[in-house]
């Protein structure tokens, strides 16, 4: 995987550059305890900074107290020490979305990106200081189990989480396949919490499916056939995404299909690159799809079209929920702005920053952020995500029938294309 990519996943909390780390080797004078764990990190140079200057005195004084008088000092691992210390420094950034990856944590990711691990399936992230599901992934345990994009997790067996980084939630929901863990939730709009006890598997993460049939019908019996509407249900948006995409494209104007909808409804997002590519069916070349906003560091960067352009005024809808968050955002956000679909559903998670991964040692990473994400029309998706241009919400009945009202409507409005 190429660590230069930039990643738009919803998961995980905080971290610091190693480098701003080092410079406490290199400020004032050097004390016993910087000797004995200078061999612990490699030392990076110094970056060049407009901003005041920080005497590191306090950090070692503190580091020295620890070692000096703490009475089990003897059973600590310098190693953790200084995690705990990037760990705590990055804390203080208040951006749950760059995060340090100690050695387990960096194997979890990467796990992640890989596409298979052992778990219950669903994309976690803290908003407003409290950890949410941003979607579970299809056909996993968490869905079936009947967990729902926004639910707020308030235990993770008897771990209460008003406290916990993201990293450590993760760390406690996943296991091996066949074990069990519980998650008292509280759902959007109700009083009582509730447990959910799920039962981990092998997750698979899915891609694309594409449909030309839909549920129909009073309480959602039979099948409704979608005429020249042709359906992509979109899961992520990782490496092998764009491919997927494309030769669903391609299965649609095989099958005579004339009109699309796009639906993104609990996709928690993933490469930039991947959005991009996508627009690029839809917008001529040169057009933007995504700005790239680096604040006071540099100008910003737009990211264009490709020119693929093979579907010119296509009647096109695209569905969103609060699950619905990064890369996504991005694909959603640039083709409403240039006029290309109509949203349609619920407002989606806000989720709208750029991380670079970048590998700190052999072992641990940083995943930082480093810009947020702008639509075609400056508009900042962190706040409060995507309004949809016609807002359907999904009621509790539509769960236990099976009808899909936010579908249907999208049916309607695209058979009344004008």
């Amino acid at each position: 995987m190429d660590i230069k990519k930039r990643l738009g996943f919803a998961l995980i909390a905080a971290v610091v550059l190693a480098s701003i780390f080092a410079l406490g080797f290199y400020l004032g004078v050097k004390t016993p305890a910087e000797g004995k764990i200078s061999g612990i990190l490699n030392t990076a140079p110094q970056i060049g900074t407009d901003r005041e200057e920080v005497d590191f005195s306090e950090f070692w004084h503190a580091w020295n107290i620890a070692e000096g008088k703490f009475v089990d000092i003897d059973k600590v691992k310098r190693k953790e020490m200084v995690y705990g210390a990037i760990a705590g420094m990055i804390k203080s950034l208040g951006d749950p979305y760059t995060v340090f990856f100690n050695p387990e944590e960096n194997k979890i990711f990467k796990s992640d990106i890989k596409g298979e691990f052992e778990g219950v399936g669903m994309e976690i992230a803290i908003r407003r200081e409290i950890l949410v599901v941003v979607a579970p992934l299809k056909s996993t345990p968490a869905e079936k189990a009947g967990i729902k994009a926004g639910d707020k997790i308030l235990k993770i067996d008897d771990r209460i989480t008003s406290d916990i980084s993201v990293e450590k939630a993760v760390r406690l929901i996943r296991g091996p396949k066949s074990t069990k863990v519980k998650l008292t939730i509280l759902r959007n709009g109700e009083d009582e919490s509730r447990i959910i006890e799920i039962t981990r598997d092998v997750i698979k993460i899915p891609v694309v499916d594409t449909e030309s049939k839909i549920a129909g019908g009073e309480g959602g019996e039979g099948e409704k056939d979608l005429g020249d509407i042709f359906v992509i249900k979109l899961y992520n948006f990782s490496e092998n995404s764009p491919g997927k995409f494309r030769d669903a494209l391609r299965e649609m104007i095989e099958k005579g299909r004339t009109k699309l909808i796009i639906d993104l409804r609990n996709n928690p997002g993933g490469y930039l690159e991947a959005a991009v590519d996508m627009a690029s069916w839809f917008l001529p070349q040169g057009e933007t799809v995504v700005q790239e906003d680096f604040g006071s560091k540099s100008k910003r960067v737009i990211h264009r079209s490709r020119g693929y352009y093979a579907f010119k005024n296509i009647p096109m809808v695209i569905l969103v929920n609060q699950g619905s968050a990064s890369a996504s955002e991005i694909l959603a956000g640039a083709l409403r702005d240039h006029g290309v679909a109509k949203l349609i559903g619920e407002r989606t998670f806000g989720k709208a920053s750029v991380q670079e991964l970048v590998p700190l040692t052999a072992n641990t990473s940083l995943k930082v952020t480093i810009a947020k994400w702008l639509t075609p029309k400056s508009q900042s998706i962190s706040e409060g995500g995507l309004t949809p241009d016609i807002e359907v919400k999904t009621a509790k009945e539509d769960t236990n029938t099976g009808r899909d009202h936010v579908m249907e409507r999208a049916v309607d409005i695209l058979n009344n294309w004008k």
